[in-house]
């Protein structure tokens, strides 16, 4: 398989593979473009929850982001961790320094088993200082929910919210609707000049680990190679929906989603 893009994501790294670091790798790896990494955080966890989270010092994420850059340049960028406000800065320090192009932000704030991984004060300057810096965030219910202020139950809601995350200086949102109480997933792509609602059948299932992780680092990989921002979306969140239907069922709590569906293994290698 030829190489079709170069990608740097900026995350934490997940023990237990299913999400963070590992999931990006693995999903920008099936969809066909070689992964770079900055780890900002390493934590210890599984399926069940998060043990212990080590972050990684602002200099030396600093020092991941630069040195690889000089000698590869990436086409795209995914953020995903910041745990602090001196990270955030520094993360985007450096971006600046390699002229980064085609940025992808997913405000990753809570673990699936309920921990918290960011800081007040980072999740005060993201919001207020560089939201505008990414051509794309990716936020869940709850997370557009400490950005904006305020409570999201219904479509409607979303909207809302990705209007005043448009007024808090963002391009282009992409709010996961997957928190609602429906029968139907509906997440909703928004910026100045038009609002898209993707619809699907909700999948029932302990087995969504790392499903933010993959769709941002999906939606940045079909970027980097040359589709719009919708269309990336659209195509991201098929491959998540896949993803979730063939899900191992690995692990005694949340676990990961399947990564490998994209692949295909030609006759010689099997």
């Amino acid at each position: 398989m030829k190489i079709n893009s170069k990608i740097l994501v900026i995350a934490g790294s997940d023990s237990s593979g299913g999400a963070g670091i590992q999931a990006d790798i693995k999903t920008i790896t099936t969809l066909g473009s070689y992964a770079m990494t900055a780890i900002t955080a390493i934590t210890s966890q599984n399926t069940t929850g998060v043990m212990s989270i080590f972050p990684v010092n602002s200099k030396e994420i600093s020092n991941q982001i630069e040195f690889t850059a000089k000698d590869i340049k990436p086409d795209a960028v995914k953020i995903g961790m910041l745990h602090s406000k001196e990270v955030i800065k520094s993360v985007m320090k450096s971006l600046k320094k390699i002229n980064a192009k085609k940025i992808i932000l997913d405000p990753v704030m809570v673990a699936k088993g309920g921990r918290k991984l960011i800081d007040n004060q980072a999740i005060k300057i993201l919001k207020n200082k560089y939201l505008s810096k990414a051509d794309l965030i990716t936020p869940n219910i709850p997370e557009a929910e400490v950005l904006t202020n305020s409570r999201i139950i219904t479509v409607k809601d979303i909207i809302s919210a990705g209007k005043l995350l448009l007024k808090l200086g963002a391009k282009n949102v992409l709010i996961k609707g997957g928190h609602l109480k429906s029968k139907n997933i509906q997440d909703v792509f928004i910026n100045q000049r038009e609002i898209v609602i993707f619809k699907n059948k909700k999948i029932y299932t302990k087995n969504s680990h790392g499903t933010g992780c993959t769709l941002s680092s999906a939606i940045t990989t079909y970027f980097a190679c040359g589709k719009t921002l919708k269309r990336s979306c659209e195509m991201a969140i098929k491959y998540v929906n896949h993803s979730l239907r063939t899900q191992p069922n690995l692990g005694k709590g949340h676990g990961p989603v399947n990564h490998l569906n994209s692949i295909q293994i030609k006759k010689i290698f099997r």
